[in-house]
């Protein structure tokens, strides 16, 4: 009896490894029994079974699998430690509770605002504007509209 532990990795690599669908699957199969045996995958997943080693094996990579072999077949286990551990990297993220402010509260800032206000007056603007041009008709000037584009 053969059994495999990965040290947690980095919550970069355990968030990456949750990112696929089937992985995603696979976890939730686990969290839903103590131990999951690799042939229940082949019965309930709708990829083959190279495809399903290969999946399980990033997910003993990444820390979040503990592996147990007996004989030929193979048994996945959910390393709860590890998602607890995930679970307080993400919560750290989270902001603490700030008092609510009656009113409307206004998120811009200053430099937002005239960010905002200059795009509003350079999109009403016309794209083509006329000025006049001087230009020479037999030594005369005339005068006529030239274009200019912006864009």
């Amino acid at each position: 009896m053969k059994a495999s532990a990965a040290v947690a990795g980095s919550p970069t690599e355990i968030f990456k490894a949750l990112g696929d669908p089937i992985r995603w699957e696979i976890i939730r199969q686990m969290a839903e029994v103590d131990e999951l045996a690799c042939s229940t995958l082949e019965e309930t997943l709708p990829v083959s079974k190279p495809t399903i080693s290969y999946h399980t094996k990033i997910l003993t990579q990444a820390g979040l699998v503990h592996v147990r072999k007996e004989g030929r077949n193979y048994y996945y286990t959910l390393r709860q430690d590890v998602l607890n551990e995930i679970m307080d990297h993400v919560w750290a993220l989270a902001p603490a509770p700030r008092p609510v402010r009656e009113g409307r509260i206004d998120h811009e800032s200053e430099a937002v605002k005239r960010r905002r206000t200059t795009r509003r007056r350079l999109a009403s603007a016309p794209a083509v504007a006329a000025a006049p041009a001087v230009a020479t008709s037999g030594g005369e000037p005339v005068e006529r509209d030239a274009v200019l584009l912006t864009w």
